[in-house]
């Protein structure tokens, strides 16, 4: 399979992702950056915002998240325009990124005195979005956001951000316990407070073609989220699981790895599904 050079449909309009599952250690970090650097890589504008106080992602992608750097915190909590917090990923061009510091973890009770603390989120990247369109710079193509694995209040703004949700399920026992509480979540969301919201995408990974367990949970899901699940898997790989200590995704750690061509061979099953679903609805 040779995506090397590559280069992926631009969507109509920026699409806004946010990748969840409150269930931990699914590989929704890992997913997170790895995705945005395949989109990157062929040819795509990316957004990478970090909404999880541990940082990972903004330790993935080489970028400062020391304590005091203009971060994510800023924004929701100070009301700091979004790009006062970007910063260019150092390894790849097209792709940007809002970090997450420590100071974020004290947010979830800080929002909550907060005016419209659900949509603070929404705001700065719709303001951020506008003010690219106005000053004609390229439109960002997908803006990616990772959040924590608990439903707190910056799960809820990370959920009222996006118009899709993407859910990396790993393909192990109890993967789909955990799925119906992120379901109602959404559900929730939708009726209240995003009724665009829909659960679009889901990425199995960390999947292990020797053991029957990991192709039972791929045919279970599969058969339940027909529409939704990429075809690609994301294996089981120590390549992905180094990249991060050396600050960076697999696709510069270690590009021709198993892990680097499944990301990337997903972030292109998430792109052109977009384009063939836009090209259904004009048809409709």
């Amino acid at each position: 399979m040779d995506l090397e050079g590559r280069r992926f449909p631009r969507p109509a309009q920026t699409r806004i992702l946010t990748v969840a599952n409150q269930k931990g250690g699914v590989g929704k970090t890992t997913t997170t950056v790895n995705l945005a650097a395949g989109l990157a890589h062929a040819g795509l504008n990316v957004l990478v915002i970090d909404n999880d106080p541990q940082g990972n992602a903004s330790t993935a992608l080489g970028i400062e998240h020391r304590a005091g750097t203009q971060s994510i915190y800023e924004v929701l909590v100070e009301d700091a325009p979004l790009a006062s917090a970007i910063q260019e990923c150092p390894d790849i061009p097209g792709l940007w990124a809002v970090p997450a510091t420590i100071d974020l973890s004290g947010a979830e009770i800080e929002l909550v005195s907060l005016v419209s603390r659900e949509t603070r989120l929404r705001r700065a990247l719709d303001r951020y979005l506008a003010e690219r369109a106005e000053s004609g710079e390229a439109p960002i193509d997908y803006v990616l956001v990772d959040c924590p694995p608990s439903l707190g209040l910056l799960t809820v703004n990370a959920f009222v951000v996006a118009r899709e949700v993407l859910i990396p399920i790993q393909c192990e026992y109890y993967a789909l316990e955990g799925l119906s509480q992120l379901l109602k979540t959404i559900e929730l969301i939708r009726a209240h407070l995003n009724p665009e919201l829909s659960v679009s995408t889901i990425l199995l990974t960390m999947y292990d073609g020797r053991t029957n367990l990991a192709q039972q949970v791929a045919d279970e899901v599969r058969t339940h989220f027909p529409e939704q699940t990429l075809k690609t898997t994301v294996p089981r790989s120590v390549r992905i699981s180094e990249a991060p200590s050396h600050g960076q995704t697999v696709m510069t750690y270690d590009p021709s790895s198993t892990g680097a061509l499944a990301y990337l061979e997903a972030a292109r099953e998430l792109a052109e599904r977009a384009v063939e679903r836009a090209d259904l609805h004009e048809h409709a």
